[in-house]
């Protein structure tokens, strides 16, 4: 089995005492356009173990990474959802951090709502993406990657998107309906927007979504469903970075990778992991 980091930890550093635990979904069944997904955590753990142990001006492993198992993805959706949300209860039970690596996008619905009910307090969830992933059963599948946004919403989960591209009118009504923070891709990347200050009443917790399909199709080609005019990897990363001062982050997703062939964009998959390891 492929380790997070596995060539620069130590014994003591990929213990369960570890502060993260990596659960990768190796997630494939609703994808509408480009395929590959399953691929993806095993492409995002081979490539992290080029990584360097300081990230920026942190150490993330430092603290520890557990790699546990991949995911049993067999069997209907709202099964493996079950699976995975038994599997992020109980790493936020044991006072970790899940990490969760896709997989398609729909997989935040399980990994959320395992973290929602260890918690038993609001969280919020902070999401780069193409999309806004608000749609109602998308091609007759309440679980779509396309939809897995608008199941969290109606549990009451806030969310605060940044980077969408791609939207539909049914979308835009969800974004009122459910008082969705938003700050659209256009706005970002013309304006050069590094940072964003998140609603005052926006909850204290609060767990990452990050689709790589969120960067622009130049720095990340590797995914199901590019979309012209996205965000920088910096940009994408500060922006987060902005996002979670104040508050404390208590998960996270990184999703949509479909591995094509060229290391680079699984290193930068991996990369973009082991920074948001380093913001929390």
């Amino acid at each position: 089995m492929s380790i997070f980091l596995d060539s620069e930890l130590t014994a003591d550093e990929r213990t369960e005492a570890a502060r993260f635990w990596v659960i990768p979904v190796p997630l494939e069944r609703t994808v509408s356009y480009g395929a590959g997904t399953a691929k993806g955590p095993g492409a995002i753990l081979d490539a992290s173990d080029e990584l360097e142990r300081i990230c920026g001006t942190a150490e993330p492993c430092a603290d520890g990474i557990f790699t546990e198992p991949a995911l049993d993805c067999e069997g209907p959706l709202p099964e493996v959802m079950a699976r995975l949300a038994l599997r992020t209860e109980r790493a936020v039970r044991a006072g970790k951090i899940p990490v969760t690596l896709g997989g398609e996008h729909s997989l935040s619905y399980g990994a959320v709502m395992g973290v929602a009910r260890a918690l038993g307090q609001p969280i919020g969830i902070v999401q780069v993406d193409a999309h806004a992933d608000l749609r109602v059963a998308y091609q007759d599948e309440k679980h779509s990657h396309a939809s897995v946004m608008h199941l969290l919403a109606e549990e009451g989960v806030r969310l605060a998107q940044f980077g969408v591209r791609a939207l539909c009118a049914q979308e835009a009504e969800s974004r009122v309906q459910n008082r969705v923070f938003h700050v659209d891709a256009e706005a970002l990347v013309t304006g050069n927007i590094q940072s964003v200050d998140l609603p005052d009443d926006f909850p204290e917790l609060v767990y990452v979504s990050f689709d790589v399909d969120g960067l622009d199709p130049s720095q990340m080609p590797a995914t199901g469903t590019p979309v012209p005019g996205g965000l920088g990897y910096y940009q994408a990363l500060h922006l987060v970075e902005h996002a979670l001062k104040g508050r404390r982050c208590v998960g996270f997703d990184v999703v949509e990778l479909a591995p094509d062939g060229n290391a680079a964009w699984d290193f930068t998959a991996a990369q973009i992991v082991y920074r948001l390891m380093a913001a929390c």
